[in-house]
Order: C-alpha cells, then sequence, then structure tokens
C-alpha cells in the first residue's frame, strides 16, 4: 500500500469454522503468552489474493500446532494506521499483526520501541534469502527509522505494484484503441469525456489521487530522485520539474473532466467498486485490488504498466510485525514461516498476488502470470519507487488534504507543492 489502502469490513470476520471472534476490550484479548492462542489481526479482504491465501496459511498452522487455537480480528487499513502506537503500548497488542511499511509507519514504530527486534528469526528461517534486494528494503529499519539497513522489523511475503487496470469493454464500447503509450492513454481519456463519461476512477479522501500524482511526477524522475525523496539522500524541491509537472498535470486534468471534482471524497473503496461496475473505464492502482478485480468484475478487463515511465508505486507488500508486548512471539514466528511456505507462495500466486518465493511453474492461471511477469519487468529494471506518503510521520493525511484542494481548486498547484514541501521538511527535521 502503501499505501496503502484495502476493502475490509468494519465487522469481525471469520475465516475458518474453528476461529475465535477477538475484540478490543474483552478481557481475555491480551497476550498471555500460554503457547495455545495466536491472536492475528490483517486487513485483508476475504476474496482478495492475500486474504485467501492467509486463510489458508491459518489452516495450515493449526493442523501443524495441535491445540493451538488462532483468533482472528479483521481490522481496516484505517483503524490500524491510527490506533496502532496506542494499541502496540498496551496489553492488548496482537501476537501478530500487518501493519504498513516505510519510514512513517514501521520505521516510525522500531523507533518508539513496538516492534519486536525479527534479526534472529529472519537468518535463522531463511527470510533474510527468500526476499530479493528490492523486496527485502522495508523490512530493515536503522536506529532513526529509516529503511533499507539495520534491523529487521517485518516481513513482507508479497509483493505488490500500481498498474494501469482498463475495462476493455467499455474501450471497445467507444471504439477507443487500446493504449499503448502516455499520449494515447491521454487520447482515450479525451474521447470518453467527449463521450461523457469520467475516464478515471478516483478517491480524493484516501491514497488513490495522491498516487496517481506522484506516478505523473514518477514519470520525469530517476532513481536518484527516489533515493532523495524516499531515503534522504538528497536534497528535495517540491518545485523541481518532476512534481511541477505533477501538480500542473493533475491539476488539469480535473478540469479536463478526467477526474470528477465529486470524488473529491471518495474513499478508495468507492473507486473500485466503480470499476468493478463497469461505470469507470480506468483505474490506476495497485496489485491489492488484482483477485478482488478477477473474483468480481464481470467483464473483460486488463493491465498495463503505466506508459512512458521506468519508475512506479510499489514494494514488498505490508509486513507482518510482532508487537514487543506480543504475548505468544514463537507461534508469531511460526505462522510467519507458513505464510513463506512455496504451498501458500503459489496459492498466493495463482489468486491474483504477487509472490515472493513462489515456484514459477505452479502459477497456472494466466491474468496471474501477466500480474507475476510485469512485476519481474519492474524488478528487472529497478522500478519500485516505494510510497508518497512513506517518508515523513503523518505525510499520508498531508497528502490527502492537500491534494483534495488541488482537486477543489482551492489551491493552486504552486501552493499544493509549497504545503507539501513544508510538511516534508518539518517532518525530516523532527526525525
Amino acid at each position: 500500500m502503501s499505501t496503502t489502502r484495502r476493502r475490509v469490513a468494519a465487522t469481525v470476520a471469520i475465516l475458518t469454522g474453528s476461529l475465535l471472534l477477538a475484540s478490543c476490550g474483552d478481557s481475555d484479548n491480551g497476550s498471555s503468552g500460554d503457547g495455545k492462542t495466536l491472536r492475528l489481526w490483517h486487513y485483508e479482504a476475504p476474496n482478495s489474493a492475500m486474504g485467501q491465501a492467509w486463510s489458508e496459511a491459518v489452516k495450515e498452522f493449526e493442523a501443524t500446532h495441535p491445540g493451538v487455537t488462532v483468533k482472528y480480528e479483521e481490522k481496516s487499513f484505517e483503524q490500524i494506521q491510527k490506533t496502532a502506537q496506542m494499541v502496540l503500548n498496551s496489553s492488548d497488542a496482537p501476537d501478530l499483526m500487518e501493519y504498513n511499511k516505510g519510514n512513517a509507519t514501521a520505521g516510525l514504530l522500531s523507533t518508539q520501541g513496538l516492534l519486536t527486534d525479527l534479526t534472529g528469526e529472519a537468518t535463522k528461517r531463511g527470510w533474510d534469502k527468500a526476499l530479493s534486494a528490492g523486496v527485502r528494503t522495508t523490512s530493515m529499519y536503522d536506529a532513526k527509522g529509516v529503511m533499507g539497513s539495520g534491523k529487521w522489523y517485518g516481513v513482507p511475503n508479497y509483493a505488490e505494484y500500481t498498474m494501469v487496470f482498463y475495462n476493455k469493454d467499455l474501450f471497445a464500447k467507444y471504439n477507443i484503441a487500446e493504449p499503448t503509450s502516455f499520449d494515447e492513454l491521454t487520447a482515450a481519456m479525451d474521447k470518453f469525456t467527449d463521450a461523457g463519461v469520467t475516464p478515471l476512477a478516483n478517491a480524493g479522501n484516501e491514497y488513490i489521487a495522491h498516487q496517481y500524482l506522484y506516478q505523473l511526477a514518477l514519470s520525469k524522475a530517476d532513481r536518484a530522485w527516489v533515493d532523495a525523496y524516499e531515503l534522504y539522500k538528497g536534497k528535495v524541491d517540491f518545485h523541481d520539474a518532476a512534481w511541477t509537472y505533477a501538480a500542473e498535470t493533475f491539476a488539469g486534468w480535473v478540469d479536463k473532466g478526467y477526474v470528477s471534482k465529486s470524488s473529491t471524497s471518495a474513499k478508495a473503496e468507492q473507486a473500485g467498486v466503480s470499476f468493478i461496475q463497469g461505470k469507470a473505464p480506468v483505474l490506476f492502482s495497485g496489485s491489492w485490488w488484482y483477485g478482488r478485480f478477477q473474483d468480481e468484475a464481470e467483464f473483460d478487463w486488463s493491465t498495463f504498466l503505466w506508459p512512458g515511465s521506468n519508475l512506479t508505486l510499489g514494494s514488498g507488500g505490508n509486513l507482518w510485525v510482532v508487537p514487543k508486548n506480543a504475548g505468544n512471539k514463537d507461534l508469531a514466528y511460526d505462522f510467519i514461516d507458513i505464510t513463506m511456505s512455496k504451498k501458500i507462495q503459489n496459492l498466493l500466486g495463482n489468486k491474483g498476488g504477487v509472490p515472493v518465493s513462489a515456484d514459477a511453474s505452479a502459477i497456472t492461471d494466466p491474468q496471474s502470470k501477466t500480474l507475476i511477469d510485469n512485476f519481474n519487468t519492474l524488478s528487472r529494471r529497478d522500478g519500485l519507487a516505494f510510497y508518497p506518503d512513506w517518508p515523513v510521520a503523518g505525510f499520508y493525511d498531508v497528502l490527502v488534504s492537500e491534494t483534495q484542494k488541488l482537486m477543489t481548486g482551492s489551491a493552486t498547484p504552486d501552493a499544493y507543492l509549497d504545503a507539501l514541501q513544508a510538511a516534508y521538511d518539518k517532518g525530516v527535521a523532527d526525525r
């Protein structure tokens, strides 16, 4: 996710018949350390690739751990994003939790002493060798919480990246050619707007809007630009050519009707549903939607990497983290191990996920093969550029609110970039 970014129910879901419900505030919720209960939180939709894979991992875990019960509680991305520090600093911390990767999230929690150092387990269990260098970046954080080096504080067992999802039936209906270049993508959006169709599914109230904008910037950027922004390896100027192009282009897209102003208050779920329902012909978002679109979209669709750019948003997937206050850490390590097994990795790949250690020959679904092939293309060209909200704490909320202002016209591109610069510089200074 990035930032992520998921369709999740607000209520507790049961993955298998043997799962028991856990609810914050119940007297038996604390991690007892009895070795017989694994409390697990994650925010993947049940029909997503990850949701299906983790469900199978729960079954595998219980089969190999007689007498151990998994208590699973489904949380939304936003719930965990907003309450993690409070929960993890209490006796109510789960044993294992999915958490967003990056400096502003997992990196920040690591500096606050809220996460368990997994370095020894990563070496002992071979997680360090199973993950490629690009995916491994988000697992490790230094003393300042900057990703890429230091100790292991999380394990991603899938990868993710962004792409253009497009409705082939709608393109055919309006006699619009499937794009192969950025100019052709722009021309297609012009034709849709001329026909009274808003081409881009969007969500201004969550991550999707500012990820469009970051992708536009990446199309004018290189690896040194990304490293400066994400890893503090150089000066960051939000009025440089890349950021300026992005802000001006995105504002222009709103003016042209490529993006609806009514989507300013929309959530990511609404954007995804508009694509699933065949209302929006194009959605630029992440591979985390792939399995769900396979399951729910009743039209012919396909994907392509953002044209005219060597870089796109992406990284290792969200992390399994073990809270410092977890009572059953050994069980948590065993569960992570199971999600890294070939059986679960192969299942993940065939359900529309991007596995990190699957057998290539075991991926038989054609769309899944395309998904993984495109990820491998990005990996070979060092094309994963992480996410725009990662560099500093609180930047996600800044990006959401400031991009909303850009969409409504209450902020000019120049003022928008000023606001990002001020928040970024403050966040760096506060580290």
